[in-house]
């Protein structure tokens, strides 16, 4: 059995439309630091300290929003929370702060893990699960 090449994310890019307003999304709701900013780019990098993101600003609004069931692209992405309490804390604070939620705090199937959704301010989908390790790691 051959070993994978890669040793897991090193950090993703995501093209936003409102820079500022993304990058205040990991900022003050999760906790995040600004690593650098590039102004010539202009980008703003942001990272809890296992991962970074980099947040790449549009030259113009895009003409159509990104449509998960329709367009080939970034469906989603997901970050993993310690505990059901982080879970059920964050979304409680999205909440307070006017984010756009697309479900609450569930069952991944039929559990043990938990998941929800929201949107970061320029229409990404965020998931944030508290995982099941014996599956996770598989």
């Amino acid at each position: 059995m051959n070993t994978p090449i890669t040793k897991g994310t090193h950090h993703i890019g995501l093209t936003v439309s409102r820079l500022e307003e993304s990058a205040a999304f990991f900022i003050s709701m999760l906790d995040w630091k600004e690593v650098r900013r590039n102004e010539e780019y202009p980008a703003i990098y942001v990272s809890d300290g296992s991962i970074m993101v980099t947040l790449w600003a549009t030259k113009e609004e895009p003409a159509n929003h990104f449509d998960k069931n329709i367009n080939v692209g970034l469906h989603h992405v997901a970050f993993q929370v310690a505990s059901e309490e982080d879970l059920n804390s964050l979304y409680a604070k999205l909440v307070n702060n006017g984010v756009r939620i697309e479900f609450a705090p569930e069952w991944l199937g039929k559990g043990p893990a938990k998941h929800m959704m929201c949107y970061e301010p320029s229409g990404i989908r965020v998931e944030f699960i508290w995982p099941d390790h014996k599956i996770h790691n598989t």
